[in-house]
């Protein structure tokens, strides 16, 4: 029953030792019996927790663009050690991590014209830095990036702002 759970679960995406072990005990599984299954699991490299961080980090960085503290965060609440989960954001490098914000931004900012006064442009910060702060990037990296996206949008629309 315990393998059938396990292969259940990998069947519908990669698991972290962790997460199925939490399946395992919500089933009631006794937790030798558990233990034993995902041993067995990882002896035969169906459970591999270094391959799931390396897995999460390249999907969850390509497809949301989190930075690498949101990264580490979700890594750490699947169960993966903090060596792990190091070695896996080794992957994305701080130029990644700041294309992602970028793009984020920029794609925020279509259609922007630059004409916007000064409290208007403050505003447009702020909601762009708080977007980029849930996602895992630190403030000041967060305003400098929407400053510098901001100023080329407002040259890109050829106009100079108002403020």
């Amino acid at each position: 029953m315990a393998r059938a759970i396990v292969l259940r679960q990998l069947t519908n995406s990669p698991k972290s030792r962790l997460q199925l072990a939490r399946k395992l005990a919500e089933r009631n599984v006794p937790d030798d019996v558990a233990e034993a299954v995902l041993d067995r699991f990882e002896e035969v490299k169906l459970v591999d927790d270094a391959d799931f961080a390396d897995m999460w980090v390249r999907s969850r960085s390509q497809s949301r663009k989190l930075a690498k503290g949101a990264l580490r965060r979700e890594l750490a609440e699947k169960g993966i050690d903090e060596h792990t989960a190091a070695s896996a954001l080794e992957q994305l490098s701080d130029a990644d991590e700041e294309a992602a914000a970028r793009e984020l931004v920029g794609r925020k900012l279509r259609g922007f014209t630059g004409g916007e006064d000064r409290a208007e442009r403050d505003k447009i910060t702020r909601r762009l830095a708080s977007m980029l702060a849930r996602k895992g990037y630190q403030p000041s990296q967060a305003f400098r990036i929407v400053g510098e996206v901001l100023d080329e949008a407002v040259a890109g629309a050829g106009s100079e702002p108002d403020f």
